[in-house]
């Protein structure tokens, strides 16, 4: 069943299998859409959760508004989500720049809805490197020239980003056809929003908001991750987060859950069990 959520400023693109599951509501990376979790969605489906999946603001088929790229304004539009749909009991899946949703969320409108949470390749506690997160992975110069490269040329720029978002040390982990996949769904991104979200995900501290989550919680990562790399972001965040468990997937590039779909999966579930 597909369905549109209305969120107080924008109307998101929601796919809900429907059913009476435990719901688990996947939430995607940058520049995606919901269509990046096809891997993942069958195998859910078929072990009996209730799978929600939505398209953030400004990519996929969601609306593409001026501004509310802050992961303030993202949280809210996830618990929009969870509001018109009244879920209740929720996983909720962060991959990439989903992870901090994920944790901006527990910030900002706390657990009574949650029954766990999932950091997939996820962006916290936080990828700028300060001189207050000296093991930050992301540089300045890095992310400036992120931005520029986008910038100047979107095309050439995702051709760039999905081979390293699916690569491991230059070896591509996926089909031709699977990164192309990728390309398509990064191309129905808004400019606007790829530029503003691509800011949020590099320059935004999770670390306190790591703090606040006390539901089980599931760090998985592949350890070749060269866009998200593990030791400055899944190794921290499993630090941070009290009693959690950890999952890192040997060979595994940034875009684990397609490369690595099978092991991501049965960490997934044998997680969701809990």
């Amino acid at each position: 069943m597909t369905s549109v959520s209305a969120s107080p400023r924008v109307r998101l693109h929601v796919e809900d299998s429907g059913g009476s599951g435990r719901p688990v509501v996947l939430i995607h990376g940058w520049p995606l859409s919901a269509a990046s979790w096809s891997e993942q969605v069958g195998p859910l489906k078929d072990a009996g959760y209730r799978v929600v999946a939505y398209d953030r603001r400004g990519f996929g088929r969601s609306d593409t508004p001026a501004d509310g790229y802050d992961y303030d304004t993202l949280a809210a539009d996830l618990a929009g989500v969870l509001d018109d749909l009244d879920l209740r009991d929720v996983t909720l899946v962060g991959f990439s720049m989903g992870g901090g949703e994920v944790a901006r969320y527990v910030a900002r409108h706390g657990e009574d809805r949650l029954h766990s949470v999932v950091f997939a390749a996820a962006v916290p506690p936080y990828l700028m490197k300060t001189d207050d997160n000296p093991d930050g992975p992301l540089t300045e110069d890095k992310a400036k020239a992120m931005e520029d490269g986008l910038k100047a040329d979107r095309d050439r720029f995702f051709d760039g980003f999905t081979t390293d978002f699916f690569s491991v040390d230059g070896d591509l982990k996926v089909d031709e056809s699977q990164r192309q996949d990728a390309i398509a769904l990064a191309r129905q991104s808004d400019q606007t929003a790829a530029l503003g979200c691509m800011k949020a995900f590099a320059t935004t501290d999770f670390r306190q908001d790591l703090t606040r989550i006390t539901v089980p919680a599931l760090v998985l990562h592949g350890d070749g991750d060269g866009t998200v790399p593990f030791d400055g972001s899944g190794k921290r965040t499993h630090a941070a987060v009290a009693g959690s468990e950890l999952v890192v997937i040997e060979d595994a590039p940034h875009g684990v859950n397609v490369s690595h779909a099978d092991a991501f999966n049965r960490a997934l579930l044998t997680f969701l069990q809990r």
